[in-house]
């Protein structure tokens, strides 16, 4: 037996495996957060097969299900990237979890990769959901899964700025309720169950340039309409992307 072979070698796990450690450990914590659950998972599939099977909303030609799935899948993508994480974030930066976080080996910028890197997880794991309930309905996509997935990551980015930004600006109890407010605004105004022919053409207008609004709209010109790829709505999510991530890369407060 060597010398050596009980010395202590104290020091940072590569950086790779603390993104890893604490990518687990974010996802783990969304999970079992039963506020977490209602607006990731329960919220949308109780809207997709509620829609989907009661005839509430004129939803054009075509089954019901064809025009909600797409518009669903961008509320998932909304409540998971922008109002769970900005709720979670918010708390955390009140009871100084992050204070603490930041003081530790790993960098600012890895716990927000690992933050997004837990959204991105818990989106797969509702996209798959969503997705297979869907099809059950009757559901019939279309189009290129390439498309569909530049949009879902464009979105992911979008909706991530804004939450952190939210996040580390405000207070927690103000994020908390203006997340959830506008959670709900845009459930109604975003197209993604109502469709947005049904506003006023001015009203329309300023909801076509929301994040939620260009998301659905474009997942549903892919999935339901069989276009290529809908660089429109592509790139007003991209500027919403550049602008929530910048803002909060500049404003945002660990403490």
């Amino acid at each position: 037996m060597s010398a050596g072979t009980y010395t202590p070698r104290p020091g940072a796990a590569p950086l790779p495996r603390m993104i890893a450690a604490q990518t687990a450990l974010e996802t783990r914590m969304l999970l079992r957060n039963g506020e977490q659950l209602l607006l990731t998972v329960i919220i949308p599939t109780l809207l997709l097969v509620l829609f989907s099977a009661v005839d509430i909303v004129d939803t054009g030609s075509g089954a019901s299900v064809d025009f909600l799935a797409p518009g669903i899948l961008a509320l998932a993508v909304m409540s998971t990237a922008f109002t769970g994480q900005a709720i979670a974030t918010g708390f955390e930066r009140r009871y100084g979890v992050l204070k603490r976080l930041a003081a530790s080996p790993l960098p600012r910028w890895a716990l927000m990769t690992a933050k997004t890197l837990s959204v991105l997880v818990t989106e797969v794991l509702q996209i798959v959901l969503l997705t297979a309930i869907a099809l059950a309905l009757g559901w019939s996509p279309e189009g290129n899964p390439l498309s569909v997935l530049l949009l879902l990551v464009l979105g992911t980015a979008a909706f991530s700025g804004l939450g952190l930004l939210m996040a580390g600006t405000l207070k927690a109890e103000a994020t908390l309720a203006a997340a959830n407010l506008v959670f709900l605004l845009l459930l109604v105004g975003g197209g993604v169950i109502v469709p947005l022919d049904k506003f006023p053409d001015a009203v329309r207008s300023v909801l076509e340039l929301l994040p939620v609004s260009a998301l659905s709209e474009g997942l549903r010109d892919v999935l339901q309409h069989g276009a290529s790829m809908p660089w429109a709505e592509a790139g007003i999510l991209a500027v919403w992307a550049v602008l929530g991530l910048g803002a909060a890369a500049k404003f945002f407060r660990w403490e």
